[in-house]
């Protein structure tokens, strides 16, 4: 028996089909995969490992215990003790312990790790460039659908290093 086709798309506001979750989750592939390959490179030029970069730029948020970090970032607790190790003999995160439990040690973000993260943000040119295709209005719009689908984005690729 042959399989049931796919049911057409709904038409959008201006009469085109409105892309399917299949061309949605296409787009959006394409679209980490550059940003990845930006971050990737500029992480590099600051010496930093994607993971030790993603770790830096989840700490911009706020300080985070190490297991939230390993839960955040895919890693087992082991690989973050590592890229926090690596990251704090160079002076761009700390831990201190938590205000709330003494047991807990929180990692920190330094004056040096917030502006090393300034300093990869500022050099992924490919999607800066793309992002200053959008208007003010288009940005909105943006940032509030990215905050409804992927309501806690501080996530990322699985840590290596």
């Amino acid at each position: 028996m042959p399989a049931n086709p796919p049911h057409p798309a709904p038409a959008s506001q201006d009469g085109t089909a409105a892309p399917t979750k299949a061309e949605l989750v296409d787009r959006l592939a394409g679209a980490f995969g550059l940003y990845y390959g930006d971050f990737t490179l500029a992480a590099a030029t600051e010496g930093l490992t994607p993971s030790q970069a993603k770790t830096l730029s989840v700490l911009r948020f706020s300080p985070a215990p190490m297991r939230a970090l390993a839960t955040l970032l895919a890693c087992d607790a082991s690989n973050i003790t590592g890229i926090v190790d690596r990251l704090e003999k160079r002076e761009l995160v700390r831990r201190e312990p938590s205000p709330t439990d003494r047991r807990v040690k929180n990692v920190v973000l330094t004056v040096a790790g917030e502006v090393t993260v300034d300093a990869i943000r500022a050099r992924m040119h490919t999607t800066l460039d793309a992002l200053d295709t959008l208007d003010d209005t288009e940005r909105t719009a943006l940032h509030a659908l990215l905050g409804r689908v992927f309501p806690d984005g501080r996530g990322g690729p699985e840590c290596t290093r």
